[in-house]
């Protein structure tokens, strides 16, 4: 894995800290938004390595972290119908419903696949003519373009057995409503 192991430097992650606790002059309180990030922040030990006056606080949640559970039921529903061929990105397979969760869903039979775009699924759909073929877009304002494109690409080539379950969440007001909030530390 190329690009994974460029992250995974050593003497270019030790360069990196030295770096921040040279520059660190006065504490920071800084938020990451994503729990994908938190949990990669502390898995790979990030939180200890920084300097002392640079406190972490985990922000809003990510699209994943909070879709609503009735969306997430929908798809559960959609996945395990037997003409359906049902995309996600992975981080979304985990995500628990009422009672299960797509992971679930696969194990029992349903053609539950991870695609990498929502293009992925458009071309699914042109190989599987005979099923529908669903993809759940999930993310932030970032992630609205790809789907519509997506969107766009099916209409473009005739297909009538593409179809989205769509949960967008926008990151502005969730961070206007952190910042301000009277008691708000984050300054970053």
């Amino acid at each position: 894995m190329k690009y994974l192991d460029e992250y995974r430097d050593p003497e270019l992650a030790q360069r990196l800290f030295a770096e921040i606790r040279r520059i660190t002059t006065r504490p920071w309180a800084i938020m990451e938004v994503c729990g994908g990030q938190t949990h990669s922040i502390i898995r790979n030990g990030i939180d200890q390595l920084l300097p002392e006056e640079i406190e972490l606080i985990h922000g809003p949640g990510c699209p994943v972290c909070v879709t609503p559970l009735e969306i997430i039921d929908k798809a559960l529903a959609i996945a395990s119908r037997p003409n359906v061929i049902f995309c996600s990105f992975g981080d979304m397979l985990r995500v628990p419903g009422s009672a299960k969760d797509l992971f679930r869903v696969k194990s029992e039979g349903g053609d539950v696949r991870i695609v990498y775009s929502p293009l992925d699924a458009v071309r699914l759909a042109q190989q599987h003519p005979d099923r529908e073929v669903v993809f759940f877009g999930i993310g932030f304002e970032t992630t609205a373009p790809a789907n519509a494109m997506a969107v766009l690409q099916a209409h473009r080539l005739g297909l009538r057995n593409f179809s989205m379950l769509v949960s967008h969440v926008l990151v502005p007001p969730a961070i206007s409503a952190i910042m301000e909030s009277p008691t708000n530390r984050v300054q970053g």
